[in-house]
């Protein structure tokens, strides 16, 4: 009996440590979402374009160069999905969300910059992976940085 403990305890103990940080990091994940759900709404105003062309009519009052980045490192767990789905071929989902997040928290913090204006143009977005980990299974990190030409149409962005 006391040997069926001790494995009860000894496959018990990691398996509870998995799930508690599963169970955590996915509630925080939908935290970020949350908050970028909200933060979307405030700056959904300003409109983006990737091409350089924009509406010349009225005239542009001021324009300066934008730019937001976010750095996010993937978790065991990501790795752990992505490796099995690498292993069997199709999308790596896991990575999907991971990305998404980066990209609009890039393009948040690059709106934050310029809140009052009217328009970003030639909208760009870059990734990059920064460290692949220490070790050969450890997490790395992905930098996004998104960035662009600020207009503003009226003299309400002088300030």
């Amino acid at each position: 009996m006391n040997d069926l403990l001790a494995i009860a305890i000894q496959v018990g103990v990691p398996l509870v440590l998995i799930v508690a940080a599963l169970f955590i990091g996915t509630m925080l994940e939908r935290k970020h979402y949350r908050s970028i759900d909200e933060r979307e709404q405030t700056y959904g105003r300003i409109a983006l374009l990737n091409g350089r062309h924009y509406p010349r009519n009225p005239a542009v009052a001021k324009s300066c160069f934008v730019s937001g980045s976010v750095v996010i490192s993937y978790d065991y767990f990501k790795r752990f999905l992505a490796g099995l789905r690498m292993f069997f071929g199709g999308e790596v989902r896991s990575y999907v969300s991971l990305l998404d997040r980066g990209r609009r928290e890039a393009i948040l913090r690059m709106k934050e910059k310029c809140s009052d204006a009217d328009l970003i143009v030639n909208l760009r977005i870059e990734t990059s992976s920064i460290s692949k980990g220490r070790k050969k299974n450890s997490p790395g990190t992905v930098e996004v940085f998104a960035y662009g030409t600020a207009l503003w149409y009226s003299a309400s962005g002088d300030g």
